[in-house]
């Protein structure tokens, strides 16, 4: 490999501004404080383990509307902004940066309806015979029945916009689709239940696959799987995420080109094909059914926990390949190493977590240095007295790389033990379906 690529960007890449407070932002930031290059990682607003790291402090503006962000990026001289949540790219927030010559690794308010919009992610897959379940979208609770008494089977439930991870209710019977439709028209989720989609329950092992794109090409990272319901077994609701392990071997090399070929590159020639130079990450949720793979959502962003399972896998060259994306020139980019390692992450969540969680509890880590350890901060912040305190639902990841799943696994659960809070909350068996899979 030239030596130019490399090298690529890192004498211009000094100071990155990640966007979010989460385990996500915190885990990006840990991965690119790896690199020497970097003098300065910001995050804004950051948690209470954001300066845990080195090269790494939160930034917190006297205002957090995008106006004040930006004169901070200027102000700071930014090279590299990395926008981690959704809603501020559903919001726009990458358009407005660019416009005020920022660089910035995340797409665009209308790329971004990818993930804020279901019925405009299914038009899109329908135009280019992507497989996805069969759909019905409807504004009215009165017609969504009507659907439902018509179909005469369970069906999944969809807020069409935005709702933190929890627009979805997969239903066991008719009468908790009934509930469901009930639950979301009459304000649940607020304005992102306006339209809901209606979707024919599928079946099948889930696993989400993740490409970086600089708006013409794609770099396809290792699969990963997600759990999403609260309880041991999958049982309770939906959350955001109760852990995730990568790469998920589900999904082999082989079939992780085919499905590039048959889901990520189609999905990136619909974008172009709307005038949409997508830049950032296309993250496609599929479930891989009987009859072949499908999409059952698309995300424009990491997921969260997947990407604290995936950071620590990533290699040196990750900091050039996002500043390569942020600015279309992926074909300069270095080749994207992946660490040869099983990566096991569990989250822990607060007492009430995730229509109630409780907040303000002290959280008491134990020390200890391990190369293959990490603890990435989300749901907390510092009290005046220096103490880490929970902020949020989720409240830590902790993940652990091993030659195996079982010995990862083995490393985060006995980290787990050396951490406490009230009503602190994990499940005991994230990564059950890899032992199900390999035995």
């Amino acid at each position: 490999m030239a030596k130019n690529q490399t090298t690529y960007g890192l004498r211009e890449l000094k100071k990155i501004l990640v966007i979010g407070s989460g385990g996500r932002e915190n885990s990006i930031a840990w991965a690119l404080s790896k690199n020497t290059s970097i003098e300065q990682i910001y995050v804004c607003p950051g948690n209470g383990g954001t300066a845990n790291f080195d090269k790494c402090s939160c930034l917190r503006p006297t205002s957090q509307d995008e106006k004040t962000i930006i004169f901070e990026c200027q102000r700071l001289q930014i090279n590299l902004v990395i926008i981690g949540p959704e809603l501020p790219l559903a919001e726009g927030l990458a358009n407005k940066m660019r416009e005020a010559g920022l660089t910035v690794f995340g797409p665009c308010k209308e790329g971004a309806q990818l993930e804020a919009s279901k019925d405009w992610a299914k038009k899109l897959m329908i135009e280019n015979n992507i497989p996805t379940a069969k759909y019905w979208t409807t504004c009215s609770k009165e017609d969504a029945l009507k659907i439902l008494d018509k179909f005469n089977q369970p069906l999944v439930i969809k807020a069409d916009g935005l709702a933190a991870g929890k627009g979805v209710t997969v239903c066991e019977t008719i009468e908790e689709s009934k509930g469901a439709i009930n639950e979301v028209f009459s304000g649940k989720f607020g304005s992102a239940g306006d339209k809901v989609i209606l979707e024919e329950k599928i079946e099948g092992p889930e696993v989400s696959i993740f490409a970086l794109s600089d708006g013409e090409k794609l770099i396809v990272l290792p699969p990963a799987q997600d759990h999403k319901r609260l309880l041991d077994g999958d049982k309770g609701p939906n959350t955001g995420g109760m852990g995730a392990y990568a790469p998920a071997p589900l999904i082999n090399e082989k079939d992780l080109q085919d499905l590039t070929e048959l889901i990520l590159m189609p999905t990136l020639e619909g974008l172009k094909r709307k005038k949409i130079k997508y830049i950032g990450v296309i993250y496609a949720g599929l479930m891989l059914t009987a009859s072949g793979p499908k999409v059952i959502e698309f995300n424009c962003r990491f997921g969260d926990p997947e990407c604290q399972a995936l950071m620590p896998l990533m290699g040196e060259e990750f900091a050039s390949v996002l500043f390569a994306c942020a600015r279309g020139e992926l074909e300069k980019a270095p080749i994207l190493s992946f660490k040869d390692s099983c990566s096991a992450c569990v989250v822990a969540a607060s007492k009430g977590y995730p229509e109630k969680p409780q907040k303000g509890d002290q959280i008491n880590i134990h020390p200890e240095s391990n190369s293959a350890l990490q603890v990435f901060h989300a749901g907390t912040t510092i009290d005046q007295f220096d103490n880490i305190i929970t902020s949020g639902g989720r409240v830590l990841s902790v993940v652990a790389q091993g030659e195996s799943f079982d010995k990862a696994f083995e490393l985060a659960y006995g980290r787990l033990k050396q951490i406490n809070y009230d009503g602190m909350h994990f499940r005991k068996d994230i990564g059950y379906q890899i032992r199900n899979i390999l035995t």
